[in-house]
């Protein structure tokens, strides 16, 4: 086998070229007669996708394809094949190298179901906004029709979805623990993460001769094994987890919410007292001996996880453990009679990789298959702009720290002002407004560990609770300059801030606020403190209500001093693990107190592999020891109970009134039915309640955007 660099050595584009004769193609081709047009006879690789094909930068199928294409390999597109049979994916012929199958940008299952399990009405990645064009975990069926197709070629699998279910995985569609999807899809690898110097590897290694079986020590990576191989030591998971000193940490931003005319003041300050707690993981001297590249922790079996909810919280707590590139080890788990075997994750890529993936020539238009048809993603992102991957922050309830990392991934300024440029002069009505200018997170542009040597080696879950660590670097003078360089360019006229935004950090920065106010909000800016209660906060791994406090105070003041009437839309989230009755009680009496009125709420939908969806099927707090008597998390799972988490947000909705007063007087607090200004809803009976008479000031409506945020920027 031919010797190559390592990838944390190797440039993405220091291999060289497969095909050194090989011109971009206006769109990747996606039919017989486009491949003709290009002179190709055959596609060396062909891309399977659960969506329309938008040859746009924030579209996972685009972003690979082009990225393989400027390697020098012929890629093909089959877009939402007819899965009953393989008819579809024979489309463009035998692929030479393999077929790359994702499910798209979103998981499947996510797009088809609401977090009620309801069939979802249309699909925001299809042309038309058409519902059902995709099956139910579509990575397993995609990959088994490939197989199908053509025998032999290998299959890889990749995207958000197979991502997320790399190891044995709690399945909230079927309440059950479900296998790795490696196995269930019979692919020859799984991909995790956004895979472009994996899957650069996978291709020049297979181009070379090299059989996919032989590729066991890629990073980001997940294959089948019989046994662990020679050479390597196995650590029992059980051996890792032996938890040090309970560190408690006060809340820095914790405070008492607003006065609401009721107790619920009172109980606030007493929660705000409670430090957070987090177990950390000593580990043993015989262990620390161990080299981390010749070292592999086995989990427990599919079957233990399974059938024992402490072993797949305990599960879930090692495999977050082992996320860090800097110092992660490989994991296994058995399943069945044959072991899951995960590589350690891809080295981050730097910013001049970075910038070469986003430089690529993406038509940033759909294929004209689809004519004038409308993609509603599309048309949210076509005029935006990404500056970043990862995320930090380790939400408990989002996947992006599990996709990307938590190490920031940042392009160069030049490479986002070519990009801005190329929005400008080549897509079709652009009016000179960028949409947005952001990412996962919009502040974490540039902000990073102060140590490279503290990063590889921290574990932590995130950077910045219960406070932001002291290491991190908070200055956001190298957005400011972004947002200045960009906003002087011909042509732009506005540029908004939609991603969603670290207030915690924001209010570290004073003149980032005062910019972000001055410039970049259009009436409304979305924020998320999910919740005010420190005990569901404090599961969410989210700081206090205190923190949201203070960036308002700035951002009002911001945008005063800018003379401007700016408004907070705040987000939150109803029936999430550690979410009592009480705390959304007292969120509903915040959010009246406040005079916000959500439109739209979101219930808690356990995605695969998330820590809080450990929460909602263990019972257990994986942010802590993991252990028979261990702490226990109570989760809103019953339909009813998630219903009232629901209504007690929309408080103002009268179809929700009759629901609300029931479990009023159930949690005796029927003090808060009535007609009187300190009551959250109004006695039953037709004409008693007059809003403008208990609440003479104009609500702030709240809403939700249809599009799943989490899902943004991620495939």
């Amino acid at each position: 086998m031919m010797k190559y660099d390592t990838p944390e050595t190797m440039h993405l584009y220091d291999w060289p070229k497969y095909r050194p004769e090989l011109r971009p193609a206006p769109q990747l081709p996606m039919s017989e007669a486009e491949m003709d047009a290009l002179g190709w006879d055959s596609c060396d690789i062909i891309i399977v996708t659960g969506d329309a094909y938008v040859d746009h930068p924030s579209f996972g199928m685009a972003v690979i394809g082009r990225t393989l294409e400027a390697q020098g390999f012929r890629v093909g597109i089959i877009s939402q094949p007819n899965w009953k049979s393989a008819d579809d994916f024979r489309t463009l012929g035998k692929p030479n190298l393999f077929f790359g199958v994702t499910a798209g940008n979103m998981d499947s299952m996510v797009n088809h179901y609401t977090s009620e399990r309801r069939i979802r009405s249309d699909d925001a990645y299809t042309a038309g906004g058409v519902a059902g064009k995709r099956p139910d975990r579509a990575v397993t069926v995609y990959a088994q029709r490939c197989r199908e197709a053509f025998k032999g070629i290998p299959v890889i699998i990749g995207s958000i979805e197979a991502s997320l279910r790399r190891i044995a995985h709690y399945d909230y569609w079927s309440d059950t623990v479900r296998r790795s999807v490696l196995p269930d899809s019979k692919a020859d690898m799984l991909v995790y993460g956004n895979a472009e110097r994996q899957i650069i590897e996978i291709a020049h290694r297979l181009a070379t001769g090299e059989s996919i079986k032989t590729m066991t020590d890629l990073r980001g990576t997940a294959i089948m094994r019989n046994s662990v191989p020679d050479g390597f030591s196995e650590i029992d998971s059980t051996e890792l987890d032996i938890p040090g000193a309970l560190i408690e940490h006060p809340d820095p931003y914790a405070m008492a919410s607003p006065g609401n005319g009721s107790d619920c003041s009172a109980q606030n300050s007493a929660q705000a007292a409670t430090p957070h707690q987090i177990s950390e993981i000593s580990i043993p001297i015989s262990h620390l001996k161990l080299n981390r590249a010749t070292t592999v922790i086995r989990l427990p079996s599919f079957e233990a996880v399974k059938a024992d909810p402490v072993l797949y919280a305990h599960a879930s707590r090692l495999m977050h453990l082992e996320t860090n590139p800097g110092n992660a080890r490989a994991l296994v788990q058995r399943h069945g009679n044959r072991d899951v075997w995960l590589n350690p994750p891809a080295m981050p890529l730097t910013t001049a990789e970075m910038d070469a993936v986003f430089d690529l020539p993406y038509s940033r238009i759909p294929h004209p298959a689809y004519g004038d048809a409308r993609i509603p993603a599309y048309e949210m992102i076509k005029h935006s702009v990404n500056i970043m991957r990862g995320c930090f922050g380790g939400c408990t309830f989002c996947s992006i720290t599990e996709h990307e990392g938590r190490i920031i991934q940042n392009r160069s300024e030049d490479s986002i002002i070519r990009e801005i440029e190329n929005i400008r002069d080549k897509t079709p009505g652009f009016a000179g407004t960028i949409s947005d200018l952001g990412g996962p997170t919009a502040n974490m542009y540039r902000l990073a560990c102060k140590s490279r040597a503290i990063e590889a080696a921290c574990r932590k879950p995130s950077c910045v609770f219960p406070g932001i660590c002291k290491n991190l670097n908070t200055d956001h003078a190298p957005l400011i300059r972004l947002y200045r360089r960009a906003r002087k360019l011909k042509g732009i006229k506005r540029i908004f801030i939609a991603s969603g935004l670290r207030y915690d950090l924001a209010v570290e920065s004073p003149a980032y606020i005062q910019e972000l106010a001055t410039h970049h909000v259009g009436g409304y800016l979305k924020i998320a403190p999910e919740h005010t209660e420190n005990g569901p906060l404090a599961k969410m791994m989210k700081p206090g209500i205190g923190s949201f406090e203070k960036f308002r105070k700035m951002f009002d003041a911001a945008s005063k001093k800018a003379g401007k009437k700016q408004y907070l839309i705040p987000y939150f989230i109803a029936a999430h693990p550690g979410t009592t009755d009480e705390d959304m009680l007292n969120l509903a009496l915040w959010l009246k107190a406040n005079r916000f009125k959500p439109d739209q709420v979101q219930a808690f939908l356990p995605s695969p592999m998330a820590t809080a969806s450990a929460m909602y099927y263990s019972g257990r707090n994986p942010l802590r020891k993991i252990r028979k008597g261990s702490e226990s998390v109570f989760t809103p799972k019953r339909k009813k109970q998630r219903d009232l988490h629901k209504a007690l947000l929309r408080y103002h909705d009268p179809a929700n009134w009759s629901l609300i007063r029931d479990a009023l007087k159930k949690m005796g607090r029927t003090e808060l039915v009535g007609n009187r200004p300190e009551c959250l809803v109004p006695a039953a009976g037709p004409g008693r309640f007059n809003p403008k008479k208990t609440n003479p000031k104009k609500p702030r409506h709240i809403a939700r955007p249809a599009h799943n945020k989490r899902q943004r920027h991620k495939r």
